[in-house]
């Protein structure tokens, strides 16, 4: 049983799997000749979802291609995971229940790197025939800027070099649409799926603003600059599905299975990733109906296509209330706390009371509510389903990453909607309780005393630095190191300090520096009894 086209042509091998029900060399073909779908972003979540979806739709016979995958920086998924198995995916979805439901993934036709196949990257964006590109590249991936809300350096080069020159990955998906212009003039659209607030805004704002440097400098003309403005279309897009790491137990099981190489590897930037996902069985995928060139018909697998204002209030209900903070919350104090699993968390009470606080006494009453998902019910079953279920096998360390990146979203949201009605921030106890629950994991010294690794995070050093001479076990080292921080608007999409919450923070912060045990007594005191 090797995870191969030649393997699974022998289907009576691979009973309890869920086989392709069609040609793939035919759809690989199709796609050669004809691609409608580039994705950016081989990750686990685009393994697991998107590429299932559009199997569905060729089973069904609503699709005749499949997704040409593409990496934008490490090719290493590409290399070792996806092309030495003929671009396959074992799918395993994970029931509350126990149950594995294993799927061949085979609608991922073509696997490129950026930096090895750029020709025929550039070849396929040319082609008038391409409807959609997609991309989950986390939320870090469309940035420009530094926390010091400094142009980094190779972009700012790249804006000087111009669109036949440049390197970095948001200047080059610049220069190919404006490639496609030259090639054939049709419009495109670039579909972020990446699970961040305004995706399709904070995308085209990177675009124009890339392209507007290279306006100013001569480098392209105005009729191009209006080609990206008004003929590439940046869909708003909400995606929900929790997808961790690959998992032991999991590979053990398709090993027990018969299946050979589906072994889990580190990536050289800590990334976890293997020939199969193992992901949960609820999804949710909304976007803006926005395809000037066409698009598949993805609401036939259950996607939901809606109008931008819906698509904004899905996913501040997810990204700010519903989802997100409580898993951010459950990730640091996770950490300090000694759990490897969220599952096990949530057979801790004072972890459930605080989810529960943040979500439903401290997130509902500010929520967003979309009309085409009802926010309790939402909430009901991330705590009492999603979060629970012993066979998802997530770790608040994963979750942990890039935390910076996605407080401004997951916290600062729900702050400027106190303000924004009239409420009092300083009321609050469970969201400023895991931003100082955040500010004691940095740390990293666990709740015991012993020293724990800090998932990688891009202002990891930087916010370190600024904590470096506080001391755990003393208290009296805390002399408000955590203002500038507090009071930073790139991380947090305001200031804490102004809006009333340094105080309520710092003071959690400063219980939690008192010794061993001191996080969790801190976290007792402040959810137990709510």
């Amino acid at each position: 049983m090797k995870l191969t086209l030649e393997s699974i042509k022998d289907r009576a091998s691979w009973q309890g799997y869920h086989l392709p029900d069609y040609d793939p060399a035919k759809i690989a073909e199709n796609t050669r000749k004809a691609p409608a779908w580039l994705h950016f972003g081989p990750g686990n979540i685009f393994r697991a979802f998107p590429t299932v979806l559009c199997q569905r739709l060729i089973e069904q016979g609503k699709m005749d291609t499949g997704i040409i995958c593409c990496s934008g920086r490490s090719p290493e998924t590409i290399v070792e995971c996806l092309r030495p198995h003929d671009n396959l995916t074992i799918a395993v979805t994970m029931g509350a229940d126990g149950s594995m439901d294993k799927e061949i993934v085979a609608s991922v036709t073509d696997s490129l790197t950026m930096q090895y196949d750029l020709p025929r990257i550039q070849q396929i964006f040319e082609m008038p025939c391409l409807q959609m590109v997609s991309f989950t590249i986390t939320e870090k991936g469309y940035a420009l800027r530094g926390a010091d809300g400094e142009l980094m350096p190779a972009i700012a080069a790249d804006m000087d070099r111009g669109p036949d020159e440049c390197t970095e990955f948001m200047p080059r998906m610049a220069a190919m649409c404006l490639q496609r212009k030259k090639a054939c003039g049709k419009p495109l659209s670039m579909v972020s799926m990446d699970n961040c607030s305004h995706n399709g805004e904070k995308f085209r704002s990177a675009i124009l603003e890339i392209a507007g440097a290279w306006l100013q400098r001569g480098k392209i003309t105005a009729e191009e600059y209006g080609y990206l403005e008004n003929e590439i279309a940046f869909p708003w897009s909400m995606i929900d599905k929790i997808t961790p790491r690959p998992n032991a137990a999991v590979e053990a099981e398709l090993q027990k299975d018969g299946v050979e190489d589906a072994s889990l590897f580190v990536t050289s930037k800590q990334s976890y990733v293997a020939p199969f996902v193992n992901a949960e069985k609820p999804q949710y995928l909304v976007i803006e109906d926005q395809f000037p060139n066409g698009r598949p018909p993805l609401e036939e697998a259950g996607v939901i296509f809606t109008t931008r204002e819906t698509v904004d209030k899905v996913e501040k209900m997810k990204v700010s209330t519903c989802l997100n903070p409580l898993h951010t919350a459950l990730s640091v104090f996770g950490c300090l706390l000694g759990y490897t699993l969220i599952c096990e968390e949530m057979k801790d009470a004072d972890l459930v009371n605080l989810v529960r606080l943040l979500g439903y006494k401290e997130g509902l009453p500010v929520v967003t509510n979309p009309g085409i998902l009802n926010p309790r019910e939402f909430l009901d079953e991330v705590v009492e389903q999603r979060l629970p279920n012993p066979f998802m096998p997530d770790a608040p360390q994963r979750i942990a990453m890039d935390t910076s990146q996605k407080v401004g979203v997951r916290f600062g949201v729900t702050v400027r909607s106190y303000l924004e009605r009239g409420l009092e921030p300083a009321e609050l106890v469970a969201l400023p309780l895991a931003i100082a629950g955040w500010m004691r994991y940095l740390l990293a010294v666990d709740d015991t005393g012993k020293e724990m690794e800090v998932s990688p995070d891009p202002l990891k050093e930087e916010l370190q630095g600024k904590l470096s001479d506080i001391i755990w076990n003393r208290p009296e080292s805390y002399h408000g190191q955590l203002k500038e921080i507090l009071s930073n608007v790139s991380i947090f999409g305001c200031d804490l300090v102004e809006a009333g919450l340094s105080d309520k923070i710092e003071g959690y912060f400063k219980e939690m520096l008192a010794g061993a045990g001191a996080v969790r007594a801190t976290l007792h005191k402040y959810t137990g009894d709510k």
